[in-house]
């Protein structure tokens, strides 16, 4: 197993490499009273694809997500699809780096893809940040955005979640957090683990190195009782009785990763050394799940750096085990 602690610096400094330039901070509001996220505006994308805007009262601003409609007719189960470090608002996303639409489009199920939440962990986060702003991204992913997505496509009410890279850590406290929401979670090479020494360095080299905010106002001090109650390793028996797939691959570059043949060095560098990460951090999550008996699929992938083309191949083999989960 490899050493977790030995190569963190050099994450921090390699992620921008490996997936993308980022945004600037975003900005706070006064939040609205209501409990439930309002659709405030569509745009039609495609005829597969409709834009939504809704309203977040915990934040005070709306976000917007891509929805990809079921194929066939009836009421269908959601899948909700969250990115990684960025969020998306620079425009790296499933949307615009994968076939994700196209993969989707004989699936009878409606897969939502929120934009937002950079530098984030996707948490409610306990204080504004100078930089980053208001976050409740645990609020409005599991009480503001379900209801309205619910509402407007006459769901079935069942969803799962799926995340990378920042995100693969989070869509598992997402839902241990709030049980009732997600059936089933895709775990996309990243790591779960926050309160340990090697977690706060990762998640610092995200919010702080990266995002320039400041992880005090996420979860206060480092491994304080917020950090453990946000930590799925420690928390893993929450996931007991859900539909579970990990996946991660070892680092070495090849053919899955589809580099872009100008930068295939430098991305090849970055996005080995991230993915190996991940990869001991997959390992990590996969022996503490078997230590307590829980069920999951968890692959381990021999070639593969932290691209999309790996994170593509990770989110088509976990509908083997998210699709029946869901009912879709």
């Amino acid at each position: 197993m490899r050493s977790f602690g030995a190569i963190l610096t050099l994450v921090g400094m390699l992620v921008l490499t490996a997936l993308g330039a980022a945004p600037g901070g975003a900005a706070t509001a006064q939040a609205n009273p209501s409990p439930v996220g309002a659709v405030t505006g569509t745009t039609v994308v495609s005829d597969r694809v409709t834009r939504v805007s809704v309203f977040s009262p915990s934040m005070g601003r709306i976000v917007t997500s891509d929805v990809i409609h079921p194929a066939g007719g009836g009421p269908a189960p959601t899948f909700y699809l969250l990115t990684g470090i960025t969020g998306g608002e620079d425009g790296v996303s499933w949307f615009n780096n994968t076939n994700v639409t196209q993969f989707f489009a004989d699936k009878h199920v409606n897969v939502v893809l929120p934009v937002g939440g950079a530098f984030s962990m996707y948490t409610d986060w306990v204080a504004d940040d100078p930089v980053l702003g208001r976050n409740k991204w645990q609020t409005f992913l599991t009480r503001e955005l379900p209801p309205a997505i619910d509402a407007m496509f006459g769901t079935t009410g069942v969803n799962a979640i799926g995340g990378v890279s920042m995100a693969a850590g989070p869509v598992l406290d997402l839902a241990i957090q709030a049980p009732d929401v997600y059936r089933a979670v895709g775990s996309y090479s990243g790591c779960a683990g926050t309160s340990s020494a090697g977690g706060q360095a990762m998640v610092r080299s995200m919010v702080e190195l990266r995002g320039g905010g400041n992880v005090n106002n996420m979860w206060g001090p480092g491994g304080g009782p917020l950090w453990v109650q946000h930590d799925p390793l420690v928390q893993a028996e929450g996931l007991r009785g859900k539909a579970l797939y990990l996946s991660a691959a070892s680092g070495m570059p090849g053919a899955i990763d589809q580099l872009d043949p100008r930068w295939a060095l430098p991305q090849a560098i970055g996005g080995g050394v991230v993915e190996a990460v991940t990869d001991n951090c997959t390992r990590m999550m996969d022996a503490r799940l078997r230590s307590l008996g829980i069920p999951a699929t968890v692959v381990y992938r021999d070639v593969g750096g932290h691209t999309w083309g790996v994170f593509e191949a990770e989110m088509r083999d976990s509908w083997a085990v998210i699709g029946p989960a869901i009912g879709a």
